[in-house]
């Protein structure tokens, strides 16, 4: 099979690049950085042979830089505008790609408490979703040309790298502890998970629709902060306020200071067998 992936140089980009070729698939990745790789294109059109599937995860950094207007109007464009555009292509060839898996995030679900979230849960309205939504909405037009969608709604993906890569120092030096109350939900999954969803998705021609992307077993701030102090033996009582990541982040401070407690019902439903259901076999694996 031959996989075009957008955002294949990312965090997630990269480990499915390896996942697909070790079982002999073909890989075209689309990236903005020009590189001396002949599976590196900058431009749809220099792609000359057919597609079978498409995998979408372009996307600037959600929580990279606070959320003013400019930076707000760059996270639409790297996602809505590029799948536009992405959808614009799968229009024009022949044969099209059987299938797109293409990006989303649990921030559909908007902020929200203590209910649990599956696939069809109301969404809370705020930017998160409405960017979530919008992105979802574009993807979903390539079934009008015929082409299989799934769209995948991905939790806090715990690798080497990545989220867990900034929150291990203070960790490691016995400083870390919860965000605020550390009651908020995480909703989390391993980074192989991550990746063996995403070529399940890939492989079943009957799935679609949205899935989310998360381990069955989601936790709160505290409950992560304490297993990941168990699992580096250092403990974990220092609790960063709410007030300094709001001072840090502003408006995107939310994405850590609130949070979903979000299941894959639809992906269980399927058949698939996660890995790493529970935190504590996840974080060993990762880290020692």
């Amino acid at each position: 099979m031959r996989v075009l992936i957008t955002g294949g140089t990312g965090f997630i980009g990269q480990a499915l690049v390896k996942a697909l070729k070790s079982r002999g698939d073909e890989v075209l990745i689309l990236s903005r950085s020009p590189a001396n790789d002949p599976e590196i294109v900058t431009s749809l059109e220099q792609i000359q042979q057919p597609v079978d599937a498409v995998v979408n995860l372009a996307g600037a950094g959600i929580v990279d830089k606070r959320w003013t207007e400019e930076r707000k109007q760059l996270l639409r464009v790297s996602r809505i505008d590029t799948t536009a555009k992405l959808l614009q292509w799968i229009g024009q060839q022949t044969p099209r790609p059987t299938v797109l898996v293409s990006g989303s995030a649990i921030g559909y679900y908007g902020s929200q408490t203590s209910q649990t979230l599956a696939e069809e849960a109301e969404p809370v309205d705020g930017f998160t979703h409405q960017l979530c939504a919008d992105w979802e909405a574009e993807a979903s037009k390539a079934t009008e040309l015929g082409v299989r969608v799934c769209l995948i709604r991905t939790g806090v993906v715990l690798g080497v790298g990545g989220a867990l890569q900034k929150m291990l120092p203070p960790f490691r030096l016995g400083l870390g502890g919860p965000i605020a109350s550390g009651q908020q939900w995480m909703s989390w999954i391993h980074l192989d998970d991550e990746v063996r969803a995403i070529l399940w998705l890939l492989d079943k021609p009957t799935l679609q629709g949205a899935f989310n992307l998360t381990a069955p077993e989601p936790v709160t701030n505290a409950e992560f902060s304490a297993t990941l102090g168990k699992v580096l033996h250092r403990p974990a009582f220092f609790p960063l306020p709410g007030f300094v990541l709001k001072l840090m982040l502003g408006e995107a401070s939310e994405l850590l200071l609130q949070g979903q407690r979000v299941v894959p019902v639809q992906l269980q439903d399927s058949g698939f067998e996660f890995r790493y259901p529970a935190l504590p076999s996840a974080l060993k694996q990762l880290l020692t």
